[in-house]
């Protein structure tokens, strides 16, 4: 399962320089005095169930890295306590040497940050240059070509610095668990899906992910097994019989449904799964009588499992992102491209059959369940909407953001967003690779899937609507 909990090692640092005087140039007490201050309003302000924190302490000369003896007792401190990435603090000007000797030994996500230099003594003297080392760190990161993220110079206390940490946070949840993802694939794409074929070998070679292929005689097996769980089976038929207005279609079908609920989890857990992508509305229903997954996805997604419909790998991984961008707190939506508003022209319908998570309800909009299917619409708001595709083994990332609007109510489960250029939009996609899939999820983080992009050098941003 996905981990959105993130260790990160703080690394204040300044030059190796002589010591000088206080109130004179570059002095290591001003270094001190701002690392020590930092490390502890990080630790004693951002620290929370998700996030934790490593520091130097006892490292170099006040726990500040300035050479190579000091980078190398980094190194040692952070491995041996795994943590998920380092943030270099330039307490004063800093050392590009012993930064990117570190960056470069630990492969973690980097974060560089230098505090605003406030302070002029009346002679004209300034006792810091950290905005300035700061350059010089940047270039030899690119000359050992580590990626790495950055705050702009600021007062710690200021809101610009808490954006930039937390949105940094996110960013190295989801490197943290990209890497290595376990993804499930439930069944073989639906037969005229062309559009969601993908390459299993080159999501191993490039990016680590690895496929876990599950079959149907399994399921069926799984599902007789299910079946015999009588007080979960009771548990979440009423969780359906208490949330939502029922057809005459859907009863005869609670046991099944709760059942397959139970066997969804269940393979989540044998197989240790991150997300899931599955085969849904062609093969269920012919194996258990007319039985669909789709509320069955809802309810999953609700309870943390994910899995994205009609064999969408892309989708799955797209979805396991988001989902790492909001540190585990957000309920990804699995919403295609549909229609255009009957009015707005730059609005479009983000629909699907009916697996949205029933937490995403908009207050005012009843949830029915017909035929199996959840009908409802989702919660206005602000959406990041964003798909990871390829072609010809070039690998993309299109993020976008839309603003929920009033439209035409409809069948299944559903938001109206409305895009700066619609158009737009729709070109880009017809023009490729993308297909009509496409992951929303509420709040705004293009700028996090843009910065993750940035430590997998085999996936690129898509500029081409800004």
């Amino acid at each position: 399962m996905l981990d959105y909990k993130v260790k990160i090692g703080l690394i204040p640092m300044r030059r190796n320089t002589t010591d000088r005087p206080r109130g004179t140039f570059l002095t290591w007490y001003s270094a001190e005095q701002r690392g020590k201050r930092c490390v502890e309003y990080i630790e004693s302000h951002f620290a929370t169930d998700h996030v934790s924190f490593v520091d130097t302490k006892g490292i170099g000369i006040e726990d500040l890295m300035f050479d190579d003896a000091s980078a190398a007792a980094v190194i040692e401190r952070f491995r041996e306590a795994k943590v998920d990435a380092i943030m270099f603090i330039n307490a004063n000007f800093g050392n590009e040497e012993a930064a990117c000797d570190v960056a470069k030994a630990l492969g973690k996500p980097v974060l560089l940050w230098a505090p605003l230099d406030d302070e002029y003594y009346v002679d004209g003297m300034r006792p810091t240059d950290s905005q300035c080392g700061l350059f010089g760190v940047s270039r030899q990161m690119q000359r050992y070509h580590v990626p790495f993220s950055h705050i702009p110079c600021c007062r710690i206390e200021e809101p610009e610095f808490k954006e930039g940490f937390e949105s940094f946070v996110r960013v190295a949840c989801m490197v943290k668990n990209f890497s290595g993802m376990r993804i499930g694939q439930l069944g073989a794409r639906p037969a005229p899906f062309y559009s969601v074929i993908w390459n299993e070998g080159e999501l191993m070679e490039r990016f680590g992910i690895r496929i876990i292929p599950i079959n149907f005689a399994l399921v069926e097996q799984r599902m007789k097994a299910a079946l015999e769980k009588k007080d979960e089976i009771e548990e979440f038929i009423q969780y359906y019989k208490t949330n939502y207005q029922m057809d005459d279609l859907t009863p005869k079908y609670l046991e099944r449904m709760a059942a397959l609920a139970i066997l969804y989890r269940g393979l989540f857990e044998e197989f240790k799964l991150d997300v899931l992508s599955a085969e849904c509305w062609t093969a269920t229903p012919v194996m258990f009588d007319g039985l669909a997954p789709c509320a069955v996805y809802g309810l999953l997604n609700d309870l943390g499992y994910m899995v994205a419909c009609e064999s969408d790998m892309h989708c799955a991984m797209t979805m396991a992102l988001l989902k790492c961008a909001t540190l585990g707190e957000g309920k990804p939506l699995f919403g295609e491209f549909t229609v255009r508003h009957p009015e707005n022209k730059n609005a479009e319908l983000l629909w699907h059959c009916g697996p949205f998570p029933l937490s995403q309800k908009a207050p005012d909009s009843k949830a029915r369940l017909v035929n199996q299917r959840e009908w409802f619409r989702g919660k206005d708001g602000t959406y990041t909407v964003a798909r990871m595709d390829q072609e010809s083994g070039k690998y993309m990332m299109l993020s976008m953001v839309c603003h929920t609007v009033p439209g035409p109510q409809t069948h299944g489960t559903y938001i109206w967003g409305e895009f700066k250029n619609l158009q737009a939009v729709e070109d880009r996609l017809l023009d490729g690779p993308y297909i009509h899939h496409f992951v929303e999820m509420e709040g705004d983080y293009t700028k996090e899937l843009r910065e993750f992009t940035k430590y997998f050098p085999a996936l690129h941003t898509d500029t081409s609507l800004d």
